[in-house]
């Protein structure tokens, strides 16, 4: 407690400007090359394409979506406002860019550098328990705190919806979301309401005043189903969701949002893959006990255009795609809603892949990179997220992956989305589904998306669950090493080493098994001489996009 008080009081008093003249050896100095990682590009939506007052309510869900921009920045790190505050204060260069790092990032960490700070005099490592948990807390002390408590405590404390503080005598007390961030909810709920007055579509409606009411509630049931039936030509994703930033368990949920406006023809002709996914589940390489006999029917996919994001949506690394809710019981009941950002895709491709693949890969596989199979395995990879398993049984008691992989869960999910996802690509070829062409590019072209996504860190939770993907394939010589140091694919042993791992991954969720998670991430995970290699040789090709919204206002 008072570890934390002393950070809140060190960041409100303090000067940046005389700051950086007295103690410049604790900041970073290569700012200039961490800014240039993340590529500016424009993303706009064609708002020409909306009625007046469907252009009112956009820019009704832009200025929530905002507000959420400030929770979440919270739950980073609860000294982040002080920090800000006073980074803005500082005009110098060295200060600008201090300050366009941070909002980068989300906070002082770098996401791409393991989290290394770039300013000095902040929690170091990045905390774990992010702003979700007090500073000094142990995991030990939690775990033995929530034995404790009734099964409704228990279910709050470990819950997506809330944060742990400790009360006047130290002791951990749990604290809903909508008393922790009320300054900010009430607020937002007041703008998607006066956004639900300004639509005629009647789904945007119910949508807009469910999620109103949640954020005062917490009770995100309704309007995630509501999410789910959502059928208009402005679709927004707004709340707590991924958990990410809680390292610590993997249990609580960031703010985020995404506004987007759909493509109906693209969104038409994908429709077709929804109407597979038990066919997919039953021929998962996995024991027949562990699959799903009866999927949520409800599985829509969305093909949109991103107009702005904040809070979580928009620290660090771009999201392509997204499934959501994660709420095992949605799924479980109503399925998941798998929403692909194709202005993302197609940047991301261009400016990132496009290049990595000149380097990184052997002259004659280069011919076969190519945008269809990279936007169809990012679609597979969010479709799979709903597949395998998620409630499960664990001596002799009902409990879900998530609780019992902790804090190794979110990279081993993202393993096995990508994995599975070119399963399940590779069923839908023999099927005639997906058309044969891809047979051969889906691999290399995701062997080149390695080398993009394990630049984000493999303390990420995709850059890791990358790293273990790339060399398990290796290990099994379906991902070769070329004498000049690219790699190329062998298509005689990928398919039979893609089912393999995908094996290895699923059951190891089903049986909710922490330990053998934790072994496989240890002997996999990591960045070996040969990828290290090629990673040296990309420094001068932009790690990421960094999108800006002139829909906004920014420029």
């Amino acid at each position: 407690m008072k570890f934390r008080l002393l950070i809140w009081g060190c960041w409100s008093l303090f000067n940046l400007s005389s700051f950086a003249t007295t103690h410049s050896k604790g900041l970073s100095k290569d700012l200039p090359q961490k800014l240039q990682r993340l590529k500016r590009v424009k993303l706009d939506g064609h708002l020409d394409s909306l009625k007046e007052s469907e252009k009112k309510v956009v820019l009704k869900l832009i200025e929530a979506s905002k507000l959420l921009d400030q929770i979440y920045l919270r739950q980073v790190w609860e000294g982040n406002p002080n920090l800000e505050e006073n980074l803005s204060k500082d005009k110098t260069k060295q200060g600008t860019m201090l300050h366009l790092l941070f909002k980068q990032n989300a906070g002082p960490w770098s996401r791409l550098d393991h989290d290394e700070a770039f300013i000095p005099n902040v929690p170091a490592p990045k905390p774990k328990g992010a702003g979700f948990y007090p500073l000094d807390m142990t995991t030990a002390e939690f775990e033995t705190w929530i034995k404790g408590l009734s099964e409704k405590e228990r279910a709050s404390a470990t819950g997506f919806f809330s944060v742990i503080r400790r009360d006047q005598n130290g002791k951990l007390i749990s604290i809903p979301y909508s008393e922790a961030y009320q300054d900010f909810l009430q607020p937002a709920a007041k703008l998607l309401e006066e956004a639900a007055n300004l639509t005629v579509d009647s789904s945007l409606k119910k949508y807009l005043v469910s999620r109103a009411a949640a954020f005062r509630s917490d009770n995100y049931y309704d309007s995630d189903v509501a999410w789910m039936e959502l059928d208009s030509k402005i679709e927004p994703t707004m709340g707590p969701y991924e958990t990410y930033e809680d390292a610590l368990f993997n249990y609580k949920a960031a703010f985020e949002s995404f506004i987007t406006l759909r493509s109906d023809q693209e969104t038409e002709s994908l429709k077709k893959f929804s109407s597979h996914l038990q066919e997919i589940e039953d021929r998962l390489p996995l024991e027949e006990k562990y699959k799903n006999k009866k999927l949520g029917a409800n599985s829509p996919i969305r093909v949109v255009d991103q107009i702005f994001t904040s809070g979580e949506a928009r620290r660090g690394v771009a999201t392509a795609a997204f499934n959501l809710p994660n709420d095992e019981k949605v799924i479980r009941e109503k399925g998941s809603k798998r929403v692909m950002l194709k202005n993302v895709q197609q940047s991301k491709f261009e400016n990132v892949l496009i290049p990595i693949s000149k380097v990184a890969l052997s002259q004659k596989s280069q011919s076969e990179v190519a945008f269809e199979p990279f936007f169809t395995h990012i679609l597979m990879h969010e479709l799979v997220h709903g597949l395998g398993p998620h409630q499960i049984t664990k001596s002799e008691k009902e409990t879900t992956v998530r609780m019992e992989l902790k804090d190794l869960y979110s990279a081993i999910e993202e393993a096995k989305a990508d994995i599975t996802g070119l399963f399940a690509m590779n069923y839908l070829i023999s099927k005639n589904i997906i058309d044969k062409s891809l047979s051969k590019s889906m691999y290399t072209t995701f062997l080149a998306s390695c080398f993009r996504s394990v630049r984000f860190g493999i303390n990420e939770a995709h850059g890791k669950g990358i790293a273990l993907q790339f060399n398990y394939l290796v290990d099994q010589g379906a991902f070769v090493a070329e004498p000049d140091g690219t790699f190329s694919v062998d298509f005689s042993k990928v398919e039979k080493a893609v089912e393999n791992l995908a094996r290895e991954i699923l059951t190891i969720q089903a049986e909710g098994s922490y330990e053998k998670a934790k072994a496989l991430l240890e002997r996999y995970a990591l960045i070996r001489p040969s990828m290290k290699q090629v990673l040296d040789k990309l420094n001068r090709i932009p790690v990421d996009i960094q999108p800006y919204y002139p829909t906004a206002g920014e420029s």
